[in-house]
């Protein structure tokens, strides 16, 4: 009798419905996202703004832009490169926000991406405060910097693809159902993400629009990223408590931190600890190869990862 009472309550929302929903709503997404029309459409999108952009510049140079959009645009013509990349960035973010529900490994791979293009849109920033055209006096003092910017994301390219090279993706439970739940949480927490990144874009836009200088995007998604990886190390230990997994993902979610940091830090020692996040990351992979258990085919004994031949 207790049993049918409990089966019989309808419409009484529950975690797992909510996670059907949550990953209904995101394959939906994906699935619009991943269409070849509509990358080919944001790639037109993005040669049209940037064309925009240049010419826009040059009207605002002759000072034929009525306010706020003098105020807003840059007089110099790099600042259309510095427009392009940013848009390059939110649209690589909201890629990131879609590998979250196939790789915890893969989206902290996409986190280093985005880390290499944000240094080099850096660099063509500091390109956009110099008088055109360009000589070598205004340029000279700010060089090291740039240099520095475009340095540390050479070695951010180069250790992310050391870091992807080193991947042996494992899933953490052998149970269907509970594998399934777990990519249905990945992508609940996906959907917020998405959900606050779009918040961000479009406060930015607002600021932009009204003549105020945009308050971060980038900055504050990389400190709500941080809080997503943890709560992702949280919910993984609902399906599979073993320490060279936690200590993994642990490690992932430090890896964030020191991108965060990177993003805040002053110039030279930036690019040091987005190299040194980098590494950071490889570092925790390979080790992670080395010691941690291999996931065993149903009713095999569990081997580790050196035993493999």
């Amino acid at each position: 009798m207790t049993v049918a009472k409990a089966e019989g309550r309808p419409g009484r929302p529950s975690v797992a419905s909510a996670l059907q929903w949550a990953g209904r709503a995101f394959d939906s997404l994906e699935r619009r996202w991943s269409r070849v029309a509509g990358h080919r459409a944001l790639g037109g999108f993005l040669v049209g703004t940037f064309v925009a952009a240049l010419g826009l510049i040059e009207l605002n140079r002759r000072g034929l832009l009525p306010p706020p959009l003098d105020a807003a645009l840059p007089r110099t013509h790099f600042g259309a490169v510095s427009i392009a990349f940013t848009l390059l960035l939110v649209i690589e973010i909201f890629a990131l926000v879609f590998t979250l529900a196939g790789s915890v490994a893969n989206s902290l791979g996409r986190q280093f991406e985005l880390l290499s293009l944000i240094l080099v849109r850096k660099a063509f920033i500091a390109f956009g405060a110099f008088p055109e055209p360009i000589a070598w006096a205004s340029v000279s003092a700010a060089l090291p910097v740039i240099l520095a910017d475009l340095a540390g994301a050479l070695a951010v390219f180069v250790l992310v693809g050391v870091y992807y090279r080193v991947q042996r993706h494992q899933r953490i439970t052998l149970d269907e159902r509970e594998q399934a739940s777990f990519v249905a949480a990945k992508k609940a927490v996906a959907l917020v993400l998405a959900a606050a990144f779009a918040l961000l874009v479009a406060r930015a836009a607002w600021d932009w629009l009204s003549g105020r200088p945009p308050r971060g995007v980038f900055d504050v998604f990389y400190t709500v990223l941080i809080f997503s990886d943890v709560l992702l190390v949280l919910i993984s230990l609902g399906y599979g408590t073993g320490y060279h997994v936690v200590f993994r993902n642990t490690g992932f979610a430090a890896a964030t931190v020191m991108i965060r940091l990177a993003l805040t830090a002053p110039a030279y020692l930036n690019a040091l600890l987005a190299a040194a996040a980098a590494a950071f990351a490889v570092a925790v992979t390979l080790i992670y190869n080395s010691f941690a258990p291999v996931m065993p085919r149903p009713g095999a004994p569990a081997r580790r990862a050196g035993d493999l031949r």
